[in-house]
């Protein structure tokens, strides 16, 4: 048997090689610029039209309905049919939207509405894209290439978290919000030609074929049969109900109404944030397979520290810092997750589970943002932050204890989920 890879070394970044990966790579960084540009400016567009959080919450909540009742499909096609064609056609589905909200911007006519509407359009593309795309990376790569090649993928997704909402800021506050937009619809267009340039799936055995062809109840059999992919789903939907809808849903309406600070603010926190992103992302590389348990802990009581201590500053300088040690410790949680789950499922079951685990973050986002707004708007935001960072806290060390070193655990070939959903199919 071969010695486990490293997870530092030349290997890891070798990935970064002429070929497919490096192409989707090159990519995804203009085209995850181009969206977290367009997140800060729609952020920034809602709080100037309302100062109620919930409304940011139904935002949140029209974008994340979709997701819940067509997840599980997209996944089901991720694993039948060519990838690429699929993530083709949502990337053309954003360009309109964002041009469509951009425009209606630019002409002083958005309202409320129309950026809800907007939103539940684009949850339906990416109930198709995040499935197909989460899968898509492993095909790129060979099997023991997984854990370097998503945490190389986390990292630039995060770089491009730390450039997108600063441009944004200067670009809302010189030029207007719908240029951000404009700028983004155009960023989609080097992920489209990356996409095309890809070689298309190779195709399996009889057996294998009719398996990805096979329903997507065998998404949540294997989820279910498998103990640390569970867990990980757990950990990703308690990460969702307590955290995201604080940092994420709320801030801008947090930056404007209680810290009092203007869009150029926002969208440095926003960067902030984004800095304890990348640097989580890049741990995922150092992190030893034996520690991941250890490290997920730390991670997990740093966030519960960090957003509490949110719940209390005043200062830009301490919001920021916050703001980059619960970025830090949501990225190393994330990608270890998506790791492990990644690392053990089978090929022909990938876009399904990787379905689920998408269900855990948008599937439920959109009730949980609704929950924490209400919250807010009823005992105020600072005590809402501080209670989610402590039910937070709870849970997610609770899940860790109960899961054990299963997590630092080689994934077998054939695990015993894999035989079950076999079993049943």
């Amino acid at each position: 048997m071969k010695a486990p890879a490293k997870p530092w070394g030349r290997d890891t970044f070798a990935l970064l090689r002429a070929g497919p990966f490096r192409r989707y790579i090159i990519g995804t960084s203009i085209s995850d610029t181009g969206t977290w540009m367009q997140i800060m400016a729609q952020g920034w567009v809602m709080s100037t039209l309302t100062n109620k959080a919930i409304m940011l919450g139904m935002v949140n909540f029209a974008a994340g309905l979709p997701m819940i009742f067509l997840t599980m499909f997209g996944g089901s096609l991720a694993d039948r049919y060519d990838k690429r064609r699929i993530l083709v056609w949502t990337q053309i589905v954003q360009i309109a939207l964002a041009i469509v909200l951009g425009l209606l911007i630019y002409s002083h006519r958005v309202q409320i509405w129309h950026v809800i509407a907007v939103a539940g359009l684009l949850g339906i593309a990416f109930a198709f894209e995040h499935p197909a795309l989460s899968a898509l990376v492993p095909e790129l790569v060979k099997r023991e290439e997984i854990a370097g090649a998503v945490a190389l993928d986390r990292a630039v997704f995060h770089c491009s978290r730390l450039v997108g909402p600063a441009v944004a800021g200067i670009v809302v506050s010189v030029w207007g919000a719908a240029m951000a937009f404009f700028a983004n619809a155009f960023s989609f267009v080097a992920m489209i030609v990356a996409l095309v340039s890809l070689p298309p799936r190779t195709v399996g055995s009889k057996e294998e074929e009719e398996m990805r062809a096979s329903g997507f109840k065998d998404g949540f059999r294997y989820v279910r049969a498998d103990k640390p992919s569970l867990a990980m789903v757990g950990m990703m939907a308690t990460m969702t109900i307590f955290i995201f809808p604080t940092v994420s849903v709320m801030m801008p309406l947090y930056v404007r109404e209680v810290l009092h600070f203007g869009p150029d603010k926002l969208g440095y926190l926003m960067a902030a944030s984004a800095v304890g992103s990348v640097f989580g992302a890049i741990g995922l590389i150092i992190i030893p397979r034996q520690r991941r348990l250890g490290w997920m802990m730390a991670a997990a009581l740093g966030v519960t520290c960090s957003a509490f201590a949110l719940s209390r500053v005043h200062l830009f300088s301490f919001a920021a810092a916050s703001l980059i040690l619960i970025s830090l410790g949501l990225s190393t949680l994330f990608g270890l997750s998506n790791t492990i789950v990644q690392e053990r499922a089978p090929s022909h079951l990938r876009g399904r589970v990787s379905a689920v685990m998408g269900l855990s973050f948008f599937g439920l986002m959109p009730v949980a943002g609704l929950g924490v707004t209400s919250l807010a708007d009823a005992i105020g935001m600072r005590t809402a932050l501080a209670a989610s960072s402590i039910g937070y806290g709870v849970v997610a060390l609770f899940i860790l204890s109960r899961i054990g070193g299963s997590l630092n655990e080689s994934p077998a070939t054939m695990t015993s989920a894999v035989r079950e959903v076999a079993a049943v199919s």
